[in-house]
């Protein structure tokens, strides 16, 4: 092979390793975390707008039969909660962040129950998997008790992720789609109007 072909070989080449060696450092930053906290479209809508999030999908973990459908779910005997999987930038947010927005929007003193809502599948539960997720929920869950920021104890429950499954397509974004719904007007958007109070500073900005 002549020097010149080399050289040109070698400066085609140089794009594509950097655009590699740059996305396998930006997929370093990114982590996720599962969270149920009642109905998974009220959970999917408040994280979409946290800075630092790349995707809220919703979901179903906690049982054990595979494939669940929202069907199975909605019957309250699979063991499955409504859940969302969060993707997030560690260099834009964090899970205390995560965390003690989870506790401001949702109730975590209501035993497999928010609001209306009621069954095993709408419990408060945080599915870590690993040991720095897992002492990170135990944590704030201490914190909060000591602190005594609920009238009544919490029950959130700290579950180990065994494997996520995605929900129906027709439940992904579904805020977004519906807003016009009595349901996203009445129960979702008061969990979005206090999360947007609070956290004010920490909304993406809008394009």
């Amino acid at each position: 092979m002549n020097k010149k072909l080399l050289i040109l070989l070698m400066m085609a080449a140089t794009p594509a390793f950097a655009q590699v060696s740059m996305m396998q450092n930006a997929n370093k930053n990114l982590d996720t975390i599962v969270l149920a906290g009642g109905c998974y479209w009220c959970v999917e809508a408040v994280y979409e707008q946290l800075d630092g999030v790349v995707s809220a999908v919703s979901g179903y973990a906690g049982g054990t039969n595979p494939n669940p459908t929202y069907e199975d779910v909605s019957t309250g005997r699979t063991g499955y909660a409504e859940v969302v999987q969060i993707t997030y930038d560690k260099t834009k947010t964090n899970l205390d962040e995560i965390f003690k927005i989870f506790f401001t929007v949702h109730d975590p003193t209501t035993l497999n129950r928010q609001g209306a809502d009621v069954g095993t599948q709408y419990r408060s539960a945080i599915f870590y998997k690993n040991e720095k997720e897992k002492l990170a929920a135990e944590s704030i869950i201490k914190a909060l008790s000591k602190g005594d920021a609920f009238e009544k104890p919490i029950v959130t429950s700290i579950e180990k992720l065994t494997k996520f499954y995605k929900a129906e397509d027709y439940h992904q974004d579904y805020y977004q789609n519906n807003k016009s719904q009595p349901y996203c007007r009445m129960v979702i958007q008061p969990k979005m109007e206090k999360f947007e109070k609070v956290f004010k500073d920490r909304l993406k900005k809008k394009k």
